[in-house]
């Protein structure tokens, strides 16, 4: 039986193995690896973001659309990442914090994308 999202160290392994996944990624991992230049620093900063989203822990501070403003990345990329972490939780977790996680998941890559979007469009400054 597969647990909830719990704590910081439910969301050690959903950002580990997920991470691990886009890596592998023939899509979206070379873009990633592009745009990463240190992993674990990385990994900490989105373990204090996904802490702070699904556990309300306020660990994260920083804009997280502002690395991805200037990327390109369309609707294919968006759906693959989604699938990834989709994927990544139904493998280890259940219940209403691991459906959580995939709802907002889901929002927040429809928000960076009109974004990202709208900036290509209108070429206006970006929406921070």
């Amino acid at each position: 039986m597969k647990n909830d999202i719990y704590d910081l160290r439910d969301i050690k392994i959903l950002v580990d193995s997920f991470y691990g996944e886009v890596q592998k990624d023939t899509l979206i991992g070379g873009i990633f690896h592009g745009a990463i230049q240190n992993w674990p620093v990385h990994l900490e900063k989105m373990y204090t973001f996904w802490q702070t989203v699904l556990l309300g822990k306020h660990t994260y501070s920083g804009s997280p659309f502002s690395p991805h403003a200037q990327m390109q990345l369309d609707t294919i990329h968006f759906e693959r990442w989604l699938y990834l972490w989709t994927k990544t939780i139904d493998t280890y977790f259940e219940g209403e914090t691991a459906e959580e996680a995939k709802w907002r998941a889901e929002k927040m890559a429809s928000l960076f994308l009109i974004k990202i979007e709208h900036l290509r469009n209108q070429g206006s400054k970006s929406l921070t």
